[in-house]
């Protein structure tokens, strides 16, 4: 079942014309973000442990990103591509994140749905991609990942809604996808995810 909603801006062409042009650097910012996102999932354990319902998703969800950083890491140290020396600040989540309430309880709301515009965000990113592969084991693998992902944009809006009313999610999550376009718009395009 749908829970998530639909980005409401695409991704543009040249975006897609500069990761395949510079696929290394893409690779790289895909293993980062892998980890990150893994990060992420267990942050919601360690901030919110009372939140018993959805710490066994949460964990399944971190034990994923962390398996996809581990693919990504494989793809690149078979292609002679080393990890980046540090881990940079996401400027799309930054962005994202000053954006969140400051109350414990929105915020909690807040992140949850995030990081359901992320996902999504990385699912739309993931299929663009995988369609312009013509390495049929990079297909596959990017067409892997957008189903993961996609998932991912529901299961987090799931979450939100053990705690908070279908209106005040929906409500939210409309908003968070309008200022998801206007982020995501303003970025300068690179061969990284966001």
């Amino acid at each position: 079942m749908k829970l998530n909603l639909d980005i409401t801006v695409p991704s543009r062409p040249e975006w897609v014309q500069a990761v395949m042009a510079d696929f290394p650097a893409f690779l790289q910012d895909h293993a980062d973000c892998e980890r990150k996102a893994s990060s992420m999932a267990m942050s919601f354990v360690a901030k919110f442990p009372d939140r018993t319902e959805i710490i066994p998703e949460l964990i399944a969800i971190g034990i994923e990103e962390l398996e996809h950083f581990q693919q990504v890491y494989e793809l690149m140290a078979a292609r002679g591509i080393p990890l980046p020396p540090s881990m940079g600040e996401d400027p799309y989540v930054s962005q994202l994140i000053k954006r969140c309430h400051s109350g414990r309880l929105e915020r909690f709301l807040d992140r949850l749905l995030i990081a359901s515009v992320v996902e999504t965000r990385g699912a739309e990113r993931f299929r663009l991609v995988s369609e312009a592969q013509t390495d049929p084991e990079m297909h596959r693998f990017y067409k892997l990942l957008w189903a993961s992902e996609a998932k991912h944009g529901h299961v987090f809006v799931k979450m939100a809604l053990n705690y908070f009313d279908e209106k005040t999610v929906y409500d939210r999550l409309a908003w968070w996808m309008e200022q998801e376009g206007e982020v995501i718009d303003g970025l300068p395009i690179r061969a990284a995810l966001h």
